[in-house]
């Protein structure tokens, strides 16, 4: 029995890698890129759909003339939370994000709050980013709907054994999704306004019957108010999900690290403004009615593309892989955390060592199972799953931002009075952010 369990498992997960082959093992930052970002990249695919969703009850398609100042808000804290981070890759070289700058900078308490809700953020991120792709799945085949679940655990068993089989290997089974979103989501954004402002594409028609489903036939329409901005804004800012990923994972990157980081960071950044912005600016150029039945990017996809055409149908698939992959960076930075966290005897010492392959094998298989539990219990359902996604993310990047004014303080480093106000500004920002996000999830339900 013994000896069919190893014959299993060097086939699912490979030959041991010796200690001394670790630095080979490290990423470079294309694959990096794939393995790290994944997560953030992919909130493009919804960000601007979920302001949308909380506007245009109220306000019908009077929102769209709001999305863009709200995606202009969103790119600025963007913009922000990038700069913290790569000071904070720079200062801590060791990886730990959140959890490692508020314990060295605000104590315990502060820095046991921040690594339980990153902890917690990376099994909702596993569990939602399933779920989300599933789902993309089932609307374009209804038969799958009933295996939802099945489908759902198949998906993160398949990750969890790519990064059973280490980094560099699970970067090379996510990078192809990745970067082929990556040109999809691109060329939809170039070709659909080179032709909008062109005069070759006119705003679609509004969908009366999706309009009259989302607003009960106009009973609902009611005032603009600042509340209702701001659970808009807090919606799109799940665009920032995933962003603190890279800085978990310094010690992940081929030296040298810091530097490495940092550029894959700011790539990273670049990326997820460029294709969040240009999502929402040709929303806006084309006037999409939003329906519950398919995604936003779908009806962008069909405008510029045509129903059904090649590009159309690359769209959609390398929206659901991006979607399903983006699990990947929890399965990638929850192992990593957690054997830091374990090394201050928090977690059981367990997850502090690693593998065969090199990577914290206990942290994959925990991960693994919380977010199965999660599909199970709750179906698959994306929307009861995602309630309290981006709660645990706004918490990480209060405290990491607020850590880092104290850190500048302390060492009164070169400059470290400019670094000090970008921290302070994105610490209150991101607080907002934060207040909002329960406020509006605990009072509408």
């Amino acid at each position: 029995m013994p000896r069919s369990y190893a014959q299993l498992k060097r086939r699912l997960v490979g030959r041991p890698i010796p200690s001394f082959a670790e630095s080979r093992e490290r990423l470079g930052k294309p694959t990096a890129l794939a393995v790290l970002a994944s997560d953030a990249i992919s909130s493009t695919a919804y960000a601007s759909e979920e302001i949308l969703r909380v506007l245009v009850p109220v306000v019908a398609l009077a929102a769209l003339e709001d999305l863009i100042p709200i995606a202009i808000v969103v790119c600025v804290l963007l913009v922000v939370v990038i700069s913290s981070y790569r000071q904070t890759i720079h200062a801590y070289p060791n990886g730990g994000g959140s959890y490692v700058v508020s314990r060295e900078n605000l104590g315990v308490t502060p820095a046991l709050v921040a690594g339980a809700s990153l902890l917690v953020d990376y099994v909702l991120t596993a569990a939602v980013s399933v779920s989300a792709g599933v789902a993309a799945i089932t609307s374009a085949y209804p038969a799958l709907f009933a295996f939802r679940v099945e489908i759902c655990v198949g998906f993160v068993a398949l990750i969890a054994v790519g990064n059973l089989r280490g980094l560099r290997e699970s970067g090379r089974l996510f990078a192809g999704p990745t970067f082929m979103y990556m040109l999809a989501l691109g060329a939809l954004i170039a070709a659909g306004l080179i032709r909008s402002y062109t005069g070759n594409l006119a705003p679609l028609p509004p969908n009366v019957g999706a309009l009259a489903e989302l607003t009960d036939n106009g009973s609902t329409l009611g005032m603009l108010t600042p509340f209702l901005l701001l659970r808009a804004f807090s919606s799109g800012a799940v665009a920032l999900t995933g962003v603190e990923a890279i800085s978990n994972g310094v010690p992940a990157f081929k030296k040298p690290e810091s530097r490495n980081a940092a550029t894959t960071l700011t790539w990273m950044g670049v990326i997820l403004g460029v294709g969040f912005f240009g999502t929402a600016l040709l929303a806006h150029r084309l006037q999409p009615t939003i329906t519950p039945d398919e995604t936003l990017l779908s009806i962008l996809g069909r405008a510029v593309f045509g129903n059904g055409t090649p590009p159309y149908l690359i769209l959609q698939f390398a929206t659901f892989a991006i979607l399903v992959l983006a699990a990947n960076t929890a399965f990638a930075d929850f192992p990593r955390l957690a054997s830091i966290v374990a090394r201050d005897g928090v977690l059981p010492r367990q997850f502090v060592s690693r593998g065969g392959r090199l990577v914290f094998s206990n942290g994959i298989l925990m991960l693994a199972g919380l977010a199965i539990a999660l599909l199970i219990v709750f179906r698959g359902d994306t929307s009861a799953l995602i309630p309290l996604y981006a709660v645990g993310v706004f918490t990480g990047f209060t405290l990491s931002q607020t850590g880092m004014v104290r850190h500048h303080l302390k060492l009164k480093e070169p400059n470290w009075k400019r670094k000090a106000v970008v921290n302070g500004v994105g610490a209150v920002m991101t607080a907002v952010v934060l207040a909002v996000v329960v406020v509006s999830k605990f009072t509408i339900g």
